[in-house]
């Protein structure tokens, strides 16, 4: 019989764990089955309000917050294990990432570590809610020490920042007219916002500027309606930010580009990014060292439960997990297995280390 969270356990679990469709708002089942897989492995397993699985170990003087995601986007993928490699949605995003904090937190507590591991597996990360995120900013009494968020990186990268969000619908009305007339339609009302938003997103920074410092806007679906009375065109968009442009200035910045339009927001959150010359990313660039790796440092131009987190708690904070980013959403999402176990490796020595530096005045706990 494998020991828990060792190299065949860890396969199993997250092998399983991939099988249950847990699409955001629907994570009930996954969430369960991934509660009874940490209780039955030693940790103190439970449901948080937001419905997020939460496994404690340890009782240490730090604590280290480890939060992954247990939710994916649409795609019913085959899922099987060809030649050590895992098929099938979210085994990359991020149920890879997630069990890899687990499999860490166990090896880790099991090599000594005098720390309190706090793993949880969050809901609708992948909704504009960032829900179960929220849950845990909005209602843990005290900060940990340090966060690492699950996330696709790698085993020897490491993320330090995310840019920021802002999901919007722009709804453009006008009164019904024949299409032999003049008059512009709301679709090509509609189009031209999104033509100027573009233009001016990419005037925003200097062409020299790194993708984290743009405005990289994205038009997700257009929908149109005519009643024989109102021309009604909704636009779905989202607007990558960088830290210059905080959301409710992105917000200003969308409606001076809209005039006349309704603006709904779906989502937000700022962008975020910390220093590799942290406690944590040191540590966790010398465990990547010590297991043959390179450490390659990174901003990534997506959004994750980090940008809502590292603000909220203002620990050392990055994101880290195994797997080609590249592939998440994707119909070939796939992980391999072998990298899995070496990056719980790797982040358990990188915790160790952490685990011996706590801040005195921090106490921890949600």
């Amino acid at each position: 019989m494998s020991a828990p969270f060792d190299a065949t356990d860890t396969a199993h679990v997250l092998t399983e764990l991939v099988r249950i469709p847990s699409l955001s708002g629907d994570e009930g089942r996954a969430a369960a089955f991934l509660r009874g897989a940490l209780e039955s492995r030693g940790f103190r397993a439970s449901l948080d309000d937001a419905g997020n699985v939460v496994g404690e170990l340890g009782d240490g003087p730090a604590t280290i917050a480890l939060v992954g995601h247990i939710d994916t986007v649409p795609g019913d993928l085959p899922v099987e294990v060809r030649d050590g490699v895992l098929h099938g949605r979210g085994a990359v995003d991020a149920k890879g990432s997630l069990v890899t904090l687990c499999a860490a937190a166990r090896r880790a507590h099991d090599a000594g570590a005098d720390a309190r591991f706090v793993v949880v597996g969050c809901v609708e990360e992948e909704a504009p809610s960032s829900r179960g995120a929220h849950h845990l900013a909005d209602t843990w009494n005290e900060a940990p020490d340090a966060l690492v968020i699950g996330e696709p990186s790698g085993w020897a990268g490491v993320t330090l920042g995310y840019k920021g969000i802002l999901s919007a619908d722009v709804e453009v009305t006008v009164s019904g007219a024949h299409g032999a007339h003049e008059a512009e339609s709301a679709p090509e009302i509609a189009c031209a916002l999104w033509t100027r938003v573009e233009a001016d997103a990419r005037a925003f920074a200097e062409p020299e500027a790194r993708l984290f410092d743009r405005i990289l806007p994205r038009l997700l679906s257009i929908d149109c309606e005519h009643d024989g009375i109102r021309d009604t065109a909704r636009l779905r968009l989202a607007l990558r930010l960088p830290e210059s442009l905080p959301p409710d200035a992105a917000k200003r910045w969308l409606v001076e580009r809209c005039p006349g339009a309704a603006i709904t927001l779906r989502g937000e959150a700022p962008a975020w990014s910390g220093p590799r010359t942290s406690p944590l990313a040191r540590a966790l660039g010398r465990a990547i060292l010590a297991n043959g790796g390179k450490p390659r440092f990174q901003l990534k131009t997506g959004t994750a439960d980090l940008n809502v987190l590292a603000p909220a708690w203002g620990c050392p904070a990055l994101a880290y997990g195994p797997g080609n980013a590249a592939l998440d959403h994707t119909p070939v999402e796939r992980i391999e297995l072998a990298e899995v176990d070496l990056a719980a490796d790797v982040l358990s020595a990188a915790m160790a280390h952490q685990a011996l530096s706590p801040r005195p005045s921090v106490a921890s706990g949600p």
